[in-house]
């Protein structure tokens, strides 16, 4: 048997040489870490010196290896197909928003598997989507607890309401992490009662006056159709795979040029790298001058490695102007989130002016964080934080309250994709112990504070959700009318560096997930797993 990694086992007796997984690692994934040895009977598909694949989208050879030589490690000897529960869910590893069926037997999901949607993951999904599922069973949090005396102590949801109660003076801050859906985020903007919203955690600032400004206009299928792409501060292999793999179809098949403002990085296709210095977006160098000048289709992505910096969004939006990226049936300004609850988020106005750190100046004294679990709680000292989520992770640690809340796995809801498309995904198993969907926490928390909320079910939350956000009640492509912002198109600086740092660890479901820590240690951190016998 050959080794690939923590994600691929195989079963090379099976194999018959078809090399289909050689050319999907050629083609989609863009690496050239799978091949043939040897000649006529001696012939064998191996990765390269027997090494872990380092691809992100590994686990799709599994899919379509059509005599299972190529199996998935993780969940191999599991469970039987037909004893499983099949239930369409939508993945909140990123804001692509792949679409995957959940596959689960009891209270376990034990897989998740893409559905195909030509418009979104066509039929691929990365390694994260597929196999940060096991981390959902695992540093759970199933009852409440209450800060006494320095620690958490587990309490009853009465003694944890009551000690919120306390605090609560009318109006609450809410900030909102990577994972969450709609509805929490409506039914805590609607408790807190106030303007003090914020779903941008990791401290960005950019102005979300127009959301066409703040969208991947071109559509994740439509940017295969660009022929010159600038990519600004995003490492997108890690942000967004599957966009990714998009725009490497549009190199190889359509002779797209791809020029980069940021840290040198594989992006497994050719790109120009213009060095690291903002200033490009503002005299940009003769050869993407000279490209765009002559570009049909031309586009700009915006990552987060650069909208850290002030000045870029409007910088950006100017450029687009400049070079008529945006004209008559292409809009080919983009930004490129990668959490998939913030395009909901920023529709729901969970974007404090100024960012988390102005909100933080406000000093409030009571603030809900929804699964947020990358925020500075630093900035938080004098604020009683109520936690609201599933892991004991970094945000459950900071907090004064810790309610227990449902994975995206546990409960229905609507989430919006990075080019503000409105998905919803179905319940396929129920939180563990004593933990309740998030809707329905603050449901039964407005009660206590004496703030009822108008909806008893998720039927009515929806039909609440959809009158004061009529976008969110139909699913598919939201109508975003292009409107440009009056930014100042100045800017200076360099990115020093992507926001990802560790694809297989960006949050709470992950960092619980043993697979998704061998595959960081493994494929991130180089460190040697052996199997038996070696």
């Amino acid at each position: 048997e050959k080794y690939m990694g923590p994600i691929v086992k195989t079963v090379m007796t099976r194999c018959i040489q078809c090399t289909r997984c050689v050319r999907f690692a050629e083609e989609v994934a863009g690496i050239e870490e799978i091949g043939a040895i040897g000649r006529g009977e001696n012939m064998q598909i191996t990765s390269y010196l027997e090494r872990a694949v380092t691809s992100e989208l590994s686990g799709n050879v599994v899919d379509l290896c059509p005599v299972g030589a190529l199996t998935s490690k993780p969940y191999a000897f599991n469970a039987r197909p037909w004893e499983l529960k099949k239930t369409p869910a939508i993945d909140v590893m990123d804001a692509v928003g792949t679409n995957i069926r959940l596959d689960s037997r009891g209270r376990a999901v034990l897989r998740a598997v893409p559905r195909i949607n030509e418009d979104v993951n066509e039929e691929w999904a990365h390694d994260k989507t597929r196999h940060a599922v096991d981390g959902l069973t695992h540093r759970r949090l199933d009852k409440p607890y209450v800060r006494k005396d320095g620690k958490l102590v587990a309490a009853s949801w009465q003694v944890a309401f009551e000690a919120i109660k306390a605090h609560w003076s009318g109006e609450a801050a809410v900030l909102a992490g990577d994972q969450v859906d709609c509805e929490t985020m409506f039914s805590a903007r609607e408790l807190a009662g106030s303007k003090m919203l914020e779903g941008r955690q990791t401290g960005l600032s950019y102005d979300t006056s127009s959301l066409s400004a703040v969208n991947f206009n071109t559509t994740i299928g439509g940017i295969e159709n660009a022929d010159v792409v600038l990519l600004v501060g995003s490492d997108l292999r890690r942000e967004a795979p599957l966009v990714n793999t998009r725009i490497q179809k549009a190199v190889r098949k359509k002779g797209a040029k791809v020029f980069a403002i940021g840290p040198e990085t594989d992006l497994t296709y050719k790109v120009e790298w213009l060095g690291d210095d903002l200033g490009a977006l503002i005299k940009a160098p003769k050869a993407l001058a000279d490209a765009l000048k002559t570009a049909e289709r031309p586009a700009i992505i915006v990552g987060g490695g650069a909208l850290r910096y002030e000045g870029v969004h409007g910088a950006a939006l100017a450029f687009a102007k400049k070079y008529k990226l945006v004209k008559d049936r292409w809009n080919g300004f983009n930004v490129l989130h990668f959490a998939a609850a913030r395009m909901g988020g920023l529709m729901l106005g969970y974007a404090f002016d100024g960012g988390i750190k102005a909100l933080a100046a406000k000093k409030p004294k009571l603030a809900f964080f929804l699964g947020a679990d990358e925020v500075d709680y630093s900035l938080f000292a004098k604020t009683f934080k109520v936690y609201v989520g599933h892991h004991g992770d970094n945000g459950a640690a900071n907090a004064d309250v810790v309610l227990p809340g449902a994975a995206y796995s546990e409960k229905s809801g609507t989430w919006v994709n990075l080019e503000g498309r409105v998905q919803r995904g179905e319940r396929a198993v129920f939180p563990p112990g004593d933990a309740r969907e998030d809707w329905a926490i603050f449901r039964a928390l407005s009660d206590v504070l004496g703030k009822r909320l108008p909806f008893d079910s998720l039927d009515e939350l929806r039909a609440a959700m959809t009158k004061a956000v009529p976008a969110l009640g139909q699913e598919g492509l939201a109508d975003y009318d292009w409107v440009e912002p009056k930014l100042d198109g100045k800017v200076s600086g360099k990115i020093a560096d992507y926001p990802i740092k560790d694809f297989y660890l960006t949050n709470s479901i992950c960092r619980a997930s043993p697979t998704m820590q061998r595959c960081s240690s493994e494929l991130v951190h180089g460190q040697q797993w052996l199997e038996a016998a070696e």
